[in-house]
């Protein structure tokens, strides 16, 4: 019996067995909750897989770090297309005391060598790699944002990926929430984003034909 109970608890802490439980707890709730990944991280090669499949594509970060690493790299390089990407990263120009100068001010706590402009400087850069990788790409649109974030969406017409920041650890290393739509946390996902899009401003991305 305490073996069987072993054997128990050891399949329950392996993620598959956990996505299961998690699926099934999702679909008598109605969250659309399908994955918790413990590491944002870990995510990626299942949103590759996502990407791959969509028609659209909406992304809101507080860096855009993702939109530059393997995950997204046959968008770029138009191995898919879907039929429009919209893209929400911070505005680096923004007044100081914003939004952006308090998530800096956080992960310096943690992390030393974080100085105060770097945010903003990686929001750039990322920025201007977008504008590059984009160039003679249609249905790609990039806006700015000022307002409190504190979830990354990366969401299709079939799924979303969400992302919670935490104050003591960088968004790589916080927990990730895979839903489906429908469901909830999937139409929770597409109205912070189109709620942000609608307060944002065009970026120079969008000044390409």
């Amino acid at each position: 019996m305490t073996s069987a109970l072993l054997l128990g608890l050891s399949l329950l802490r392996a993620s598959r067995p956990l996505w299961w439980l998690t699926a099934a707890c999702s679909w008598f709730t109605g969250t659309g909750l399908r994955r918790v990944y413990r590491r944002q991280a870990s995510a990626e090669h299942h949103m590759s897989r996502d990407l791959a499949r969509a028609q659209w594509v909406k992304v809101m970060a507080g860096r855009g770090n993702i939109l530059t690493r393997e995950a997204f790299a046959p968008l770029w390089s138009g191995d898919i297309s879907p039929a429009s990407v919209q893209i929400l990263l911070p505005d680096p120009d923004t007044p100081h005391d914003s939004w952006l100068d308090r998530r800096s001010q956080d992960v310096a706590r943690f992390d030393p060598g974080f100085t105060a402009d770097l945010l903003r400087s990686q929001v750039r850069a990322n920025i201007d790699h977008l504008t590059q990788a984009a160039h003679a790409r249609r249905g790609i649109r990039l806006r700015s944002y000022n307002l409190p974030h504190t979830c990354r969406v990366i969401a299709t017409d079939k799924v979303a990926y969400l992302t919670f920041y935490s104050h003591d650890a960088h968004g790589r290393n916080s927990p990730c929430l895979y839903a489906r739509a429908p469901g909830l946390l999937y139409t929770i996902a597409l109205q912070q984003f189109d709620t942000a899009w609608a307060n944002s401003t065009e970026a120079p991305i969008t000044q390409h034909p």
